[in-house]
């Protein structure tokens, strides 16, 4: 299987998807509730992911209350990797108080259609449904601390305000997303 993905500027694929919630929730849906969605792609089992969970949460909290909503989703395949299974999501949310939903792409067609390579990479998508940023969280994997530039946190903030995105993607340093065999 190979990154098909969405170019910046396109509409991304609607999903509907498991939540650790028991609800399906539709990307269609969040659209309709949110001016704006960021969809970040991340699993149970990764030094990158855990180096950004905290950051991750600061921003759902921040932006919140501005009409944003954050929406983790978990791609790892489950046979490959028994640890990435949905009871684990259940409990690795509940250990690390997750405070956006985390939802379980179990055939990997939505880590598909966004073009998703590594964890964590997050997508940035507008009220329309359109793509306006991918890519990193900020420009520090490791270190929460060192961070320079918070490219998603930008992105946000200039799509809330109307304002262009600017950069529209970055690349992504982080645990590669093994394809199902």
């Amino acid at each position: 299987m190979g990154k098909t993905g969405t170019p910046v500027g396109n509409y991304v694929p609607d999903f509907e998807l498991p939540g650790i919630d028991d609800q399906v929730h539709h990307l269609s849906r969040y659209l309709e509730q949110w001016r704006a969605v960021g969809v970040v792609f991340i699993c149970n089992h990764s030094s990158y992911v855990d180096s950004y969970l905290d950051r991750l949460k600061q921003i759902q909290s921040q932006f919140e209350q501005q009409g944003f909503t954050l929406v983790g989703i978990n791609a790892k395949d489950a046979n490959q990797y028994p640890e990435c299974s949905f009871e684990n999501m259940r409990q690795f949310a509940r250990e690390r108080k997750l405070n956006f939903p985390y939802l379980w792409d179990s055939t990997q067609d939505v880590a598909q259609g966004f073009g998703v390579e590594k964890m964590p990479t997050a997508f940035l998508i507008d009220k329309e449904g359109i793509l306006r940023y991918t890519g990193s969280i900020d420009d520090s994997p490791q270190e929460p601390e060192a961070v320079e530039v918070p490219y998603l946190q930008h992105a946000i903030a200039a799509l809330l305000s109307g304002e262009d995105i600017s950069p529209k993607s970055t690349e992504v340093t982080g645990s590669q997303l093994e394809w199902r065999k």
